[in-house]
């Protein structure tokens, strides 16, 4: 199919291999961008000139307590040996690309809502915020997780004060799912106090049901 490309009456530019996200171990990254360039010089046999090549990305960041940062220097090694004795002298005609979006935007974004209400419910505390799972989908764990951990949270208005309780931070709309912070510590917080989630400028906003039960949506601001 490849090969008939060539005749066909189209553009071909070259190829996009997706691998994964939000990985977090160099040697994966390194292992997968390896095989990916492996199978794209396989394909490269069969088609037509290559001018493009995307390895993807699944460079990750630490949203939880045990997660450790990305280190880069072994996955910049590996890309220029990849370059340099691969792609380049095989594909001279082809622009390389990562897609590094988490790892770019992901750690700039915080997500500020506002506690609207406290109660109790069967011993439990619980915190009712002004936004929800309809600004911060992944957030709530509801964007493919298998196992739900909560974002780094805090009560932004108190961030001097040491925890005095565990709470359940939830959101506005009538549904269970939406659940932000799930048995969390943080310094006792009253009705208007601003409840802060860190590590939210990748699939917050953009990639949430913003429209749930027609609530509004966020103000974005730049910073």
């Amino acid at each position: 199919m490849l090969a008939d490309l060539a005749a066909a009456d189209v553009e071909f530019l070259g190829f996009h291999v997706f691998a994964g996200s939000q990985n977090l171990s160099a040697d994966l990254i390194c292992s997968a961008q390896r095989r990916t360039v492996d199978l794209i010089l396989e394909l490269a046999r069969k088609s037509p000139p290559i001018r493009y090549v995307n390895l993807g990305g699944g460079f990750g960041i630490p949203y939880f307590d045990k997660d450790h940062p990305l280190e880069l220097s072994a996955i910049a090694g590996n890309l220029a040996e990849l370059l340099g004795t691969a792609i380049e002298p095989q594909l001279p005609e082809a622009r390389v690309v990562i897609e590094l979006g988490r790892y770019i935007v992901g750690e700039c974004g915080v997500y500020v809502t506002r506690v609207v209400d406290r109660k109790e419910s069967r011993g439990r505390q619980y915190l009712v915020v002004d936004g929800g799972l309809h600004h911060q989908l992944a957030a709530s764990g509801n964007f493919g997780q298998v196992i739900r951990r909560n974002y780094p949270i805090a009560v932004g208005n108190r961030l001097g004060n040491e925890a005095e309780e565990v709470v359940n931070v939830v959101g506005c709309l009538c549904t269970p799912l939406d659940l932000l912070g799930d048995n969390v510590s943080l310094p006792r917080a009253e009705i208007g106090d601003l409840i802060v989630l860190f590590q939210a400028g990748a699939y917050g906003f953009t990639a949430s049901p913003t429209a749930f039960l027609g609530h509004p949506p966020p103000v974005e601001v730049l910073v």
